[in-house]
């Protein structure tokens, strides 16, 4: 159908008299808007959705957000028959997540499935907990976690407290496109299956999370900065902290009233400096030794670290491999630890993990995949930690997604004990580059909005694929591995290796200095994502300052090879 007609479907069906003037108003406005809000269904897809809020199919709406929560309920009752399901619900801090979070357990209760709704905002990380810990078959977060806010977004998870995978994502989008009529979506409560209340779940969180430690901390010797960019870590962090003892914090108190206008940041994206800037300006002022910035839904951290007179931002992977050095090094190991990391973050992870004896697995990008990694060992290797680039990070097992309330808590204790022994954050990173070689991180985000940059995505893929570099920033690019098609080709001897990953729209291209370019469209954002990782031995004469330099110029000679400049 065009999007006027369904746009005209919509209005031959049963919705509420906002939505039906809405529609209204689209079809006598532009035909631009019109298009955009109708020209397709807004996608649950293998993690769940995420668009702009309004009226329309591709919208973010009671009726986009019903059709997907009918039909994860009709998903379950096939799953469970005859058994009691139950299925946890938070939200973070956006315009119109309390009442989405409550639609959708009404509409779990009137198909007559048990709900545990949080009353108030809660960290993301809680969510995976609370469906553990309540014994839940399925867990939902309303969240559109970093991304401008006209925005909001729907996650889905699955008993073990992670992000549904195959094949529980297949199973429910069939599902949701077999609702053909929004009156199929069952809007009437039954409220005696829903339950709100989070003071307990809240306490059994803030017990393993700090069972969770690997060290006993000097917490009184360490003086950290927190923002929550106006998001739900206020809600807990602050009280996490302080029971570690962690008594010298400040808040950035006027990032810390949740907003979802987020109205002192162009962007509540702990992976931008500007995100922090309020919170850098306060660690200058009280002369703090660890900034703390965390996401709205709270399971991605920014830090940054002093170094002498000057605080530095560490970039995701730096973060990451801190975490996973510290973790490895703190900790018994027996001989069958290992941790997870994603195919576009550094390969120092699994340099660091091998140092240790443990076991280093790379899964695809996100969160759920690392989880399914614990849940496809669980019982037999012992999982330590896991990260990707993108400042997401997971300590042990008890929270199956990214977890930055943890990872805060184990930040703090890292670099209190570094500061015990008379060392910076930086000291520590220099040891582990001096072990392992130097890398160099950057990430490129292209947006492309719309039908027609949906298209453009799609032939820059295209491209890439018919036509591969052959050299990048003068160097022989030696191997390129094509997730999709699930072959690594040898450039020297054409020689094709299969890749033992599920099939994904991503392809890497490694230059012979050891330095990794991959190229993905994003699963949840509009955009092309280029991750760059550069690497060089590391050079005795030179500062790493120095080497950051020239790996950096070595990464602006890809970008450009690559006519991403």
């Amino acid at each position: 159908m065009t999007a006027k007609e369904k746009a005209e479907r919509w209005l031959e069906q049963s919705i509420d008299e906002n939505t039906r003037q809405g529609i209204i108003s689209l079809l006598a406005g532009s035909e631009d808007a019109l298009e955009d809000a109708f020209y397709k269904d807004l996608e649950f897809g293998t993690g769940g959705m995420r668009g702009v809020m309004g009226v329309g199919s591709n919208r973010v709406n009671k009726y986009t957000f019903g059709s997907s929560t009918q039909g994860l309920a009709n998903y379950l009752n096939t799953q469970f028959p005859s058994q009691e399901i139950k299925v946890a619900i938070t939200h973070d801090c956006r315009h119109n997540s309390p009442e989405l979070a409550r639609m959708a357990a009404e509409i779990l209760s009137a198909n007559e499935i048990k709900v545990y709704l949080t009353s108030e905002l809660r960290p993301t990380p809680l969510l995976s907990y609370a469906v553990r810990h309540y014994g839940c078959q399925s867990g939902i977060v309303i969240t559109a976690s970093h991304n401008p806010p006209e925005y909001n977004g729907y996650k889905v998870y699955w008993e073990d407290g992670a992000q549904i995978v195959a094949p529980h994502d297949a199973g429910i989008i069939n599902e949701v496109k077999a609702i053909a009529d929004l009156g199929d979506i069952k809007f009437t409560p039954k409220e005696d299956l829903i339950i709100t209340s989070e003071s307990e779940l809240d306490e059994a969180f803030y017990a393993d999370s700090l069972k969770q430690r690997v060290s006993k901390s000097q917490s009184s010797n360490l003086k950290v900065v927190f923002t929550s960019l106006h998001g739900t870590s206020i809600t807990m962090l602050p009280e996490l902290l302080s029971r570690a003892g962690y008594s010298d914090v400040h808040v950035v108190e006027e990032q810390a009233t949740p907003d979802g206008d987020f109205p002192t940041v162009d962007s509540p994206n702990p992976e931008e400096r500007e995100a922090l800037n309020m919170a850098l300006e306060l660690a200058d002022k009280v002369k703090a030794d660890l900034v703390i910035g965390t996401d709205p839904d709270s399971d991605r951290i920014g830090v940054a670290v002093r170094d002498g007179d000057t605080m530095t931002l560490l970039n995701g992977n730096q973060c990451g491999v801190l975490l996973t050095d510290y973790l490895l090094d703190k900790s018994e190991l027996q001989g069958n630890e290992f941790i997870g990391y994603t195919i576009v973050s550094s390969d120092l992870f699994g340099d660091v993990a091998s140092h240790y004896g443990a076991g280093a697995d790379v899964c695809l990008t996100g969160f759920k995949h690392i989880a399914k990694l614990i849940r496809d060992n669980e019982g037999t290797r012992r999982f330590v930690g896991g990260g990707e680039e993108s400042y997401g990070y997971m300590v042990g097992d008890f929270v199956r997604d990214k977890d930055a309330l943890t990872s805060a808590l184990l930040f703090c204790d890292l670099l209190s004990d570094a500061k015990s022994s008379g060392k910076s954050g930086i000291n520590l990173l220099e040891e582990i580059f001096k072990r392992h070689g130097v890398y160099q991180e950057r990430l490129i985000s292209l947006t492309k909005k719309g039908r027609d940059g949906s298209e453009q995505i799609r032939s820059m893929m295209e491209a890439f694929r018919n036509d591969p570099p052959s050299n990048l920033g003068g160097e022989k690019v030696v191997r390129i591995d094509d997730i999709n098609s699930g072959e690594s080709r040898n450039m020297s001897t054409g020689e094709l290796t299969a890749i033992n990953l599920p099939s994904s729209n991503v392809l890497q291209f490694y230059t012979e200095s050891g330095s990794k370019i991959s190229a993905r469209p994003s699963g949840t954002e509009p955009k092309i994502k280029f991750y760059f990782s550069a690497r060089s031995d590391w050079q005795n004469d030179l500062s790493l300052s120095e080497q950051q330099k020239i790996l950096n110029q070595h990464i602006d000679a890809f970008i450009e090879d690559l006519r991403l400049s």
